[in-house]
């Protein structure tokens, strides 16, 4: 018997794994960024909730716009096979900037140079948003390059999303029992381990992205001259602000509203487990009801939950637990039913294989600019109420509640009210009109 003939010991894939741990790094930087950096500013730093929101508004809208330009560095360094240098040097200003922003409070804590605090929060934090979108978008990028078939590609994304909301949660506990050293902690080692991990991948020949995906101006024209598209992406915009809005707010809330900030931690990671739980189950009801009509069963249940926050009183724990609960599995149908929704419209419009890059540029840009908008919008409004960071938010309707329960309600609303006049059947009449 030749040795060709010999049984083989069947290898273990390690690909997913060395993959998706990146995306764990990327979510332990995520959920401190985006939901922790707001309260922690205005609890350390003494800082305006205006000033903040301003602050946070204008880095977050320049990185919106920097995408396409990062998409298109992204794919000529994976046709050069510089995609794990990329995302290499790409971690450093991410790692530099995000370690400076949470040190910045005790550089400056006597308030004395409120204009030094600004610029340098500012160049913080465009340097960590540039560091984190060049490496999250060669990241993915890449992931599409890694595997040749849908079902491969699939098991591939499957690991990262799990992965990632793995970092999200040890994030969140990291933030609960170490304060801000536990954020910086956990973004450090998770960065190591997952570069360590990642390397090997270098080497690995992958698939050649097309080069029809390349993201620029011109190619982003084609998207928006289509009109089933533009209405889907504005409803998508208003449904991630309604969602970021509480996302900005949700340690306001469980500190002067819940009166519990001792047990931010563990509501977060109620949170995200049952959008880990609900993500599946909002797959399952596409193949029953459609997306569309299973994302607005969604946003409907949404304003249930948040109608039934604003009704909490602070000692509320177990009632906002069940929030909490609620909105979480809520999230998954916002994670899950939108780019369905979106590869579906892509498909209907004939635009497969060739524009999805230009397609998924303008979403992530819409994303972005939904977190600027409620950093802009919520923070300056809580202001303007008469809201201030550290007092209790008592009575039926303080400030607090209407910034973080209605005003996400009624755009839910809105947001529903829209997709209930879009449907994928519409597509197919105006996939053949452009504007």
């Amino acid at each position: 018997m030749s040795s060709s003939a010999a049984p083989r010991t069947p290898s273990i894939d390690l690909l997913p794994l060395r993959y998706g741990a990146m995306q764990a790094a990327f979510s332990a930087l995520a959920l401190p960024l985006y939901v922790f950096l707001p309260a922690y500013y205005a609890r350390e730093a003494s800082m305006p909730l205006a000033t903040i929101g301003v602050l946070l508004f204008v880095p977050r809208l320049f990185d919106a716009f920097t995408d396409p330009l990062i998409g298109r560095l992204a794919d000529q360094a994976l046709h050069a096979r510089r995609g794990f240098a990329l995302i290499a040097v790409a971690c450093v200003p991410m790692l530099l900037g995000f370690l400076f922003l949470l040190g910045l409070p005790s550089l400056l804590r006597d308030g004395s140079h409120p204009l030094a605090f600004n610029v340098l929060a500012i160049v913080a934090l465009l340097l960590t948003y540039a560091g984190f979108s060049a490496a999250t978008i060669t990241h993915q990028a890449w992931g599409a390059a890694l595997r040749a078939d849908e079902a491969a590609s699939a098991e591939l994304f499957a690991w990262r999303e799990a992965l990632g909301l793995l970092g999200v949660l040890l994030a969140a506990v990291a933030g609960q029992f170490a304060g801000a050293r536990g954020p910086a902690l956990m973004l450090t080692l998770s960065l190591a381990a997952a570069l360590i991990l990642l390397r090997p991948l270098a080497r690995h020949p992958g698939v050649p992205p097309a080069t029809a995906h390349a993201v620029g101006w011109r190619a982003m024209r084609e998207p928006l001259r289509q009109v089933a598209f533009r209405r889907l992406l504005t409803i998508q915009t208003v449904s991630a602000v309604a969602s970021s809005v509480p996302a900005t707010l949700v340690l306001f809330f469980i500190r002067d509203r819940i009166g519990a900030p001792t047990l931010a931690g563990l509501f977060l990671v109620v949170y995200f487990g049952c959008a880990a739980v609900g993500a599946p189950l909002w797959g399952r009801m596409v193949r029953k009801f459609g997306a569309a009509r299973a994302w607005f069963a969604g946003m409907v249940a949404t304003v249930v939950v948040f109608a039934f926050a604003a009704t909490l009183r602070v000692g509320d724990v177990r009632g906002y637990a069940c929030v909490c609960a609620g909105s979480g599995l809520m999230l998954g149908a916002d994670l899950v039913l939108p780019p369905t929704l979106l590869a579906g419209l892509i498909r209907r419009l004939g635009h497969s294989g060739s524009l999805e890059g230009a397609y998924f540029a303008l979403w992530n840009m819409a994303a972005k600019l939904a977190l600027a908008l409620a950093a802009g919008l919520a923070l300056p409004m809580l202001a303007w109420l008469g809201y201030t960071p550290g007092t209790p938010s008592t009575g039926t309707l303080p400030p607090l509640v209407i910034a973080y329960c209605l005003l996400p309600a009624a755009m839910k609303i809105v947001a529903a009210a829209m997709l209930r006049g879009f449907s994928m059947e519409k597509t197919s009449r105006l996939a053949s009109r452009s504007e």
